[in-house]
């Protein structure tokens, strides 16, 4: 069973950085999309970076050049870099995985079979 932990995030300041790691365990897909999502208090849950297993990221407009989806050698953690965050980026922070060989929409939630357990980023201004 795939299980995914993660770790990171806090509170900074606007314009300050923060990475999220999540470590990925029992995964056995040979290929799948890792990625990140947000979700504000009252919102939906948003897509905000993806990543093919072997292929190129994906970023939601509203990240773009700001945040940076990785992952490492081993293919087992997964990071999310933020940079120079808004108060708006403020949200609990998901990563997921989802089993697909493709996925037209990679920053699409219902994609997603598996997730990791949340965690909070606070920007405050």
């Amino acid at each position: 069973q795939v299980q995914l932990v993660q770790s990171g995030g806090g509170a900074v300041q606007t314009g300050g950085s923060l990475r999220l790691s999540c470590v990925i365990s029992g995964n056995t897909y040979y290929n799948y999309y890792l990625a990140w999502f947000r979700q504000a208090p009252g919102k939906a849950r948003e897509g905000v970076a993806a990543k093919e297993n072997r292929g190129p990221p994906t970023y939601a407009d509203s990240v773009d050049g700001r945040f940076f989806i990785a992952k490492d050698n081993t293919g087992n953690t997964l990071y999310l870099e933020m940079d120079r965050l808004k108060p708006e980026d403020t949200g609990m922070y998901y990563c997921a995985l989802a089993p697909r060989d493709y996925l037209a929409a990679s920053l699409g939630a219902t994609n997603y079979d598996f997730w990791g357990q949340g965690t909070q980023v606070t920007v405050s201004s």
